[in-house]
Order: C-alpha cells, then structure tokens, then sequence
C-alpha cells in the first residue's frame, strides 16, 4: 500500500504523481474502516481527502500553518503527520481527538472545535508572522456552511485590508457561491496570479502613487471593478480586498496544488474556491450528508448503525412536544442555527415549513432573529446545542431578556456529551445562563416533566431556557408528575438525615443514591430542583432539617446550581447546622471521551458521590 510509506509529515512529498489517486483512495478505506468502529465525522473527512493532499505537498509543514475551521475534516491531516496509530483509540478517552490539538501535533496550529473562526486565527497569525519577520505560509480552510457565521465575514472585512500573503481555503460541499466559467476562469485566475503581472502592476501602482497619481489609481481600480463584475465570479470576495481564485475542482489535487501555488504569489489576503462532495467515494455518505456528519460505529456494507436505540432520547421527545405545540398555537415558530436533525426540528419542518427558520451557523443571529419573532407577535422556540449557545449570550441579555421577550430556548447535549470533548461539553449552561436577570432557567428529571416544561414554557409569555442532556431519556419516576408552578421545585421523597437535591439529568442518579444508602440503613430525603433560576426558597427549608445536604448537577461548579444554593441556605440560616457536599464538575475543561467513564472522572457518578456522603457521615 502506497499509505504504508507515509509515517511522518512531509512523506507524501515522495509519493509520485501517478500515485496520487491511488493513495486518495487508500486514505477513504482507511477512514471508512477506522470510524465504522470508532465513530467520529465521516462525511466531511472523505469531502477533502484531496484538499488535504494538495495543501501537504504545497506547504512546508509543522513551518507553514494551516487552520481548519470547526476540525471536522482534520482526520487526513492527521494521517498524513505520524498519526495513524492513533486512529485506533479516536474520540475514545485518553485516545486521540477527533479535532486539531495543538498539544497533540506541531502540524496542529489552532484548536478548533466551534464553527467560523478559522479566518479570525489565521489572520492573527498572519500580523504575528510580519510583526516577527519571519516568512511561514498561512492558510486557513473554511466551509461554505461555516462562512453563513457573522464572525467569517468580520475576519474577512479586516483581511482586505491585508498587503501580505494570506491564503483562505473555501471548502465549497454545498452551497455554490460562483458559477464555474471554466476555461475563461482559468485563465484568468493564471494571468491575474503570473509573476510578471503581479510585478508590472505592484510598478505602475507604486509609481502613480509616488507621481500624485492617487486619482488616476481610483479610476483605473473602478473601471477594473466594473469590468471584472461581469466575468469573474467571487466578487463578494474581490469587492471586500480579497483575490478571488476559483472554482477548482477539488478532487483534482493537481488542480489544487496550481491553485495554492498560485495563491502563495498573491500579495494579499487570496481566496481558493475549491469545489469538493461531502462522503465522496463511499455511497451511503453521499446519499445521506447529515446522518454520516457524525457518524455512530456503523455497518461498512449498508451504512446502518451497529447500535440500534429502544428508547427515545430527550431530542425525540423534544421533537414529538414541538409538532403537538405547533399543532394547538399557530403562533409557535422553530429557530435552529444549522442543525435542524440534531435538535429534532426536522419533523416540526416537514408539518408547518412557514413556521420553520433555519438561519445556517449563527447562533447570534438566530437569538435576535427570534427576539424579533417574540416582539412581533410569535411565540419562537430557539433549538441550540449547550456548547454553541454560549456564543449568543449577550444576545440572550441584551435583545431577549432586557425586553422580557416570551422567547424559549431549548438547551439540547447540556452536561457532558463525550466524545467531542472539550469544545462541544455542555458544562458551562447553568452558570452563564442563571446569571442573566429575568431568564427563567429548568432542567427536566425525566422525558414526562421535558414535555410539561417545554409547554409551560411557550406558554408563560416570559423568557425561558430548558436544559436537557444528550442521550436516553429517563423514564423513572413517571407516578412523580405534578404540575409545574414557576420557581417551585419538586419534593419526591421527604424523610430525615441526608437530602439530596438535584437538578435534571442528576435525578437519575440521585435515585440511585438514594437506593444504595436506604439499603446501608440511612433515611434520605429527595428533591428535583425543576427551577435553576429562580431557586425556590423552600428547598431550603426542607434541606435545612438534615445533618447533610448534597447538591448533585451536571455542570461546573462556578456559578452553577450548587453555589447558588448554598446562597440561600446561608441567607436563610441554614448553612451552620448542617454538612454540605457539592456535586459538580471541576472547573476543568473535560477532554473527550465515554460519558461514564468521564462522569466517573469528574466524580459525578453514583460511587463518587456515595463516597462523599460516607466520608461525611463518619
């Protein structure tokens, strides 16, 4: 196998030409075989085998830079630099990731992990290039669903103003941005790229300018303008300060190689326009995109996942809870920036389109767009994943909650999600979310009381965020249903001794406590918080009556449930009298890997939190 040779960065610089659809081909088995077993993102890692290629026999690497964006479609960089062993043990914990790491590689030069901020990184690398002298190439390799984001297109206003080289990668999947014009394009993008005319128009410019010709340099750059509206595509780019190269076919890697050569001669900020097909060269990635995003283990041969589900996870129910609502108020309205299957609004899209927006990755964007749905008359439902949300908080401040706007945001994959690691935990939600004054914060203990929430939510005509994790839906505790009251929590079981409250997924688990230490002889009293903010006053109260109370929540302990708790507990006078244990994830940022597993470390899980309550009643 031509793979075979490659074991360090910069071995593909020996394979031959001739070799190189051979080996494109290598790296798709690879792939397909390794993430069947692992899981991991497959349809975009077999979209940009090429690109890849391409970029490693153009750059010098770890010297030059390249920083892709989200990292999704890193896996044949990481083949291609000394990595393949660890494609045994990829997104498994203590394994490797399944997004660039800078601590992982030197060829890693940005972590990424979020959509939309390659153009920013690489940009700052570039004036830290030309600030130190040195002379390293910067690319950074961007999709067209991740250009939708607000942050791509600040980063590209700032790069026009760039006079040195920098090289932005348009990974184009999807949505075509230009119409290819073929031979005319070509040979446009080779004289506007040639050496000679890069040095006779760097001449005449510098000369008018010294002469007084500023004038004259604006009329000539107008007239150009205008010219090239009606036969370059890009002009977007072009109009912003940008050179526009493309479209390239980016299963050619020669054509990519001439492409990046090219744009490597390019005084300025440069775009290549390279034209790729997310899943190629495996059939049931290419018919089916979004299921092969982020692929289980799945059956190589029919595509299906290894790993059928018998019960429903907390999406589905949120999905089933949305047509119902949909159905009873024809004033309710989805919002989901991206991710329309991942959240379950796809079937709320298929039953009422009009009231459907997918607004692409702009979680800021889809806040306020939804502010504005909510001032206009609607009742809107904002689907966000806990990680993504965090970068429309000040839009939840400033347009939704200053307003007391009656928008409802659905908090999907809050707590610990694994295998995505540190960028896509949900850890974070509690803490930034219950800060902001006015937002009315739950989180649901069984796949019953997410329905019950999610309905007195749209209903309240208040702000109102309901987390809920990602996975299997708990369904214990159904004969525990009682009406939902605003700022109340939910007694399950009053006794004496120990008290555990609980906030969402950790109901669960506190059950489970609570079973172990019934059977060791102790009475244990439990509590489903239900409300985050406003924390109800009489959960303290209750608690105040114990020797020891345990705050249990799948987030981090600043700012998070625990501490505003333990507030009220010592406002009220209770906090002297008794042992209080908070149950919360350090404030760490967890790597990847197996949920349990991760519960265990961060000492969330069942037996770490028994051992605490031990320790204590000794």
């Amino acid at each position: 196998m031509i793979l075979d040779n490659i074991k360090e960065v910069g071995d593909i610089k020996k394979i031959t030409k001739a070799d190189y659809q051979e080996l494109a081909q290598e790296i798709r088995d690879f792939l397909i075989k390794h993430i069947s077993r692992t899981g991991g993102h497959l349809g975009s890692n077999l979209g940009a085998v090429e690109l890849t290629m391409a970029l490693h026999l153009v750059l010098d690497l770890p010297k030059d830079k390249i920083i892709w964006d989200v990292g999704h479609q890193s896996y044949t960089h990481k083949l291609l630099t000394g990595r393949r062993e660890g494609f045994d043990t990829l997104r498994k914990y203590g394994g490797m990731s399944g997004f660039p790491k800078r601590k992982e590689s030197d060829c890693d030069a940005f972590d990424t992990g979020h959509s939309s901020t390659s153009i920013s990184a690489g940009l700052g690398m570039v004036c830290a290039r030309d600030l130190k002298g040195t002379d390293e190439t910067i690319v950074s390799v961007i999709g067209d669903g991740a250009l939708t984001g607000g942050m791509a297109f600040e980063a590209l206003n700032n790069a026009g103003k760039l006079e040195t080289n920098f090289i932005i990668v348009l990974n184009d999947n999807n949505m075509s941005i230009a119409e290819n014009v073929g031979g005319l394009s070509n040979y446009l993008n080779g004289i506007r790229t040639a050496e000679p005319y890069l040095e006779l128009k760097e001449g005449i410019y510098n000369s008018l300018m010294k002469s007084g010709g500023e004038g004259l340099v604006r009329t000539i750059q107008k007239t150009k303008s205008s010219i090239k509206q009606l036969v370059v595509p890009g002009m977007l780019f072009e109009n912003m300060g940008i050179t526009y190269l493309g479209p390239v076919n980016g299963h050619d890697v020669n054509a990519v190689k001439k492409a990046l050569n090219a744009a490597k001669r390019v005084k300025g900020a440069v775009m290549v326009h390279v034209m790729t097909e997310k899943g190629k060269g495996y059939g049931p990635a290419e018919r089916h995109p979004a299921r092969f995003h982020g692929a289980e283990p799945f059956d190589i041969e029919s595509g299906m996942p290894i790993k059928t589900r018998d019960k429903a996870n907390y999406t589905d129910v949120f999905a089933t809870v949305m047509c119902t609502l949909g159905d009873k108020r024809e004033d309710v309205v989805a919002v989901t920036a991206a991710m329309p299957d991942g959240t379950g609004l796809k079937r709320f899209h298929n039953m009422y389109p009009d009231r459907f927006f997918d607004v692409g990755i702009a979680e800021e964007h889809a806040m306020t767009f939804a502010a504005g749905l909510a001032a206009g008359g609607l009742r809107p439902v904002v689907a966000i994943y806990s990680s993504f949300l965090q970068r429309a908080y000040d839009q939840i401040i400033h347009d939704v909650c200053i307003q007391n706007l009656p928008v409802t945001i659905a908090v999907d994959r809050a707590g610990l999600v694994g295998a995505d690691g540190e960028t896509h935990q949900g850890i974070f939600d509690l803490s930034y979310l219950s800060s902001i004054p006015g937002l009315t914060v739950m989180a649901p203990k069984n796949k019953w009381e997410l329905a019950d929430m999610l309905k007195y939510a749209v209903n309240s005509g208040i702000p109102v965020a309901i987390r809920y994790p990602r996975g299997e839906a708990y369904d214990g505790l159904k004969e525990y249903r009682r009406p939902i009251e605003h700022g109340k929590c939910d007694p399950i079981y009053l006794e004496d001794e120990i008290c555990l409250v609980a906030v969402g997924s950790m109901v669960q688990v506190a059950v489970e406590i609570r079973e172990e230490l019934i059977k060791e002889g102790h009475k244990c009293t439990l509590i489903n918080a239900r409300f985050v903010q406003p924390p109800d006053p009489e959960m303290a109260e209750i608690a105040g009556k114990h020797r020891i109370v345990v705050s249990l929540e799948e987030n981090v302990r600043s700012g998070g449930f625990g501490e505003r708790f333990l507030d009220v507990l010592e406002e009220k006078g209770y906090a002297k009298n008794i042992k209080y244990i908070h149950v919360a994830i350090p404030d760490v940022y967890v790597e990847h890997g197996n949920v349990e597993i991760l519960k265990k470390e961060t000492g969330i899980d069942k037996e770490s939190v028994l051992e605490k309550i031990r320790e204590a009643l000794k």
